[in-house]
């Protein structure tokens, strides 16, 4: 049934009473297991795991026999706010949401508030102070959350195409950085051999110039007014080159966007504050827009953000060559408040998975974060990120 059309994924609103920062993935998509507790090396692709039974959702209750809804449990709120950060535009995210948010009132029998914040730090903030109920969580804003708040919980982790992880990707406009020509119509991938390069209709992500037909993935993609969209170039390069250059990060708590690539600038002897020209472009969209527009010569994203601007800018895949991409790092999860009763987890979590296997569910959450299925969140997939951080010193969301 889940056959999904595989597309690429808070001092405002008044979630938060101080506060805001930067931004993160959803990761995003991005746009991808690890064993639970294993972290990969930085060049082995990990296989996807089952999650634990002990971790398996609890079963939806039977809906009443006489068609009426069912009455809403007393111990549960008459209320709940779900807060999400743009892996987009903000606007365009709000109206994307909106069919989810109105499902998910309708399931649970009580208002849904969904909000789009400015960014993860205003997210992280507004769970922590109990402003926010829900929240869907790059793993690194999760991680700061839990650990600075301890009042949230992973509930949802995402599944795309099969994985429960992703990686970031690294790229350039300047194609001299490759050990050999740019090749189009392909990516990058990583294997027990390292990095590898595939052909763009074998990665997991959805590549720039892939449209995923009756069939499966295909390269025919085209722009609306019906412009041929480029097949995407890869190469395999040196992230060492970077030394010295305009990076185009996404934010400071985004997981494919800064932690990963910054610890690997680290592992490489490259200080990512000192040892580069950070630039931060609040979004996954906007770093790829500035290594297209020339702002910077080098950028982070989520694997494949460049289809997220494929519509405006057709060539983006010829124009943005990605030549190298982070270890994996876990897919992004929809946090709850701890203190939330348990049957509305479980029905929230059973309303998401049921949504899912719509057509509408399919599309929905293609264009939010381009989830395909879920499962339970296991906190220890997380140790990952939480190692990752404790290398680079960092502890609290950015201010």
């Amino acid at each position: 049934m889940r056959t999904r059309k595989m597309l690429a994924g808070a001092c405002a609103l008044g979630l938060v009473v101080a506060a805001c920062g930067s931004d993160d993935d959803s990761d995003s998509s991005s746009t991808d297991a690890p064993a639970a507790t294993d972290a990969p090396d930085a060049t082995e692709a990990p296989e996807a795991t089952d999650a634990p039974e002990a971790t398996e959702a609890p079963e939806a209750t039977d809906a009443p026999d006489d068609g009426e809804a069912a009455a809403v449990p007393d111990d549960w709120p008459d209320s709940i706010v779900f807060g999400f950060v743009p892996s987009q535009e903000q606007e365009s995210l709000q109206d994307d949401i909106q069919p989810f948010i109105d499902v998910l009132e309708d399931g649970l029998g009580i208002e849904v508030e969904g909000v789009v914040t400015n960014d993860y730090t205003g997210l992280v903030t507004a769970m922590g102070a109990g402003t926010a109920d829900l929240g869907a969580f790059g793993p690194f804003g999760y991680v700061l959350g839990k650990d600075n708040f301890g009042n949230i919980e992973a509930l949802i982790q995402s599944i795309r195409f099969g994985s429960a992880t992703y990686h970031g990707q690294w790229f350039t406009n300047d194609p001299s950085i490759c050990a050999e020509a740019p090749v189009p119509a392909t990516a990058l991938e990583n294997s027990d051999d390292g990095i590898v390069q595939v052909d763009a209709l074998e990665a997991v992500a959805l590549q720039v110039g892939v449209a995923f037909g009756d069939d499966g993935p295909e390269m025919t993609d085209t722009a609306e007014d019906g412009t041929p969209i480029s097949p995407g170039s890869s190469c395999i390069g040196d992230i060492s080159a970077v030394a010295g250059e305009e990076v185009a990060f996404v934010s400071e708590s985004s997981t494919s966007g800064y932690l990963f690539p910054a610890l690997e600038l680290v592992n490489a002897g490259i200080d990512p504050q000192t040892g580069v020209t950070p630039v931060f472009a609040g979004s996954h969209d906007a770093a790829v827009t500035a290594v297209y527009n020339g702002d910077a010569k080098y950028g982070l994203s989520f694997d494949d953000a460049r289809r997220n601007i494929r519509e405006e800018q057709p060539d983006v895949g010829e124009n943005v060559i990605v030549f190298s991409i982070t270890r994996e790092i876990p897919n992004d999860v929809v946090a709850v408040r701890s203190d939330l009763p348990d049957s509305l987890k479980t029905a929230v979590y059973d309303t998401v998975d049921a949504y899912l296997d719509t057509e509408e569910g399919e599309a929905v959450f293609d264009e939010i974060y381009s989830w395909t299925d879920i499962r339970p969140a296991v906190e220890s997939d997380f140790d990952i990120v939480r190692e990752a951080a404790t290398e680079l010193g960092i502890s609290e969301p950015p201010e």
